[in-house]
């Protein structure tokens, strides 16, 4: 089975990674379409993210001690390769669902078999909010989803 995600996976954390193991899990052949830097640029603008690079370098380790055939490649827009490429899965969040459903919408206006849409549930932090990277980037939690405590004010 051929399957296909996407997405910026800024800093890989514990929601990505079940993402793609879900991947993992039920593909043969597993196609990362990861976001260019100009693509996170126009989508988040002033967002301080790792390059693509690095970003790509975090999923290729993550990915390769499983020992499926996958591609990673730079994602320039919200469809890539999905919306014509050969290709039997999509997996998604309940963010990315409606991305799916478009997707499906184009493969059928192009006579092309529809994906199947394999959503998993939202892996949630500690404080039993889901795990993001806008989270992590604003300081509330860690990748692994763990609370980062600050410090208390004594004093005003």
């Amino acid at each position: 089975m051929k399957v296909i995600l996407g997405g910026t996976f800024g800093y890989l954390h514990i929601g990505h990674k079940a993402l793609i193991k879900k991947a993992l899990q039920i593909g043969d052949f597993i196609y990362v379409g990861l976001t260019t830097d100009e693509y996170v640029l126009s989508m988040k603008p002033g967002e301080k993210l790792p390059s693509y690079k690095i970003r790509r370098a975090a999923i290729y380790r993550f990915m390769k001690p499983f020992g499926k055939r996958f591609e990673i490649s730079p994602l320039d827009d919200r469809f890539g390769p999905s919306i014509s490429g050969d290709f039997d899965a999509i997996i998604v969040s309940s963010e990315t669902l409606p991305i799916a459903i478009e997707i499906n919408k184009r493969r059928a206006a192009a006579g092309l078999r529809k994906l199947s849409i394999v959503k998993i549930k939202n892996v949630l932090a500690e404080d039993s909010i889901p795990v993001s990277t806008t989270r992590i980037l604003k300081g509330e939690i860690d990748r692994n989803g763990k609370v980062i405590e600050r410090p208390r004010r004594l004093f005003n």
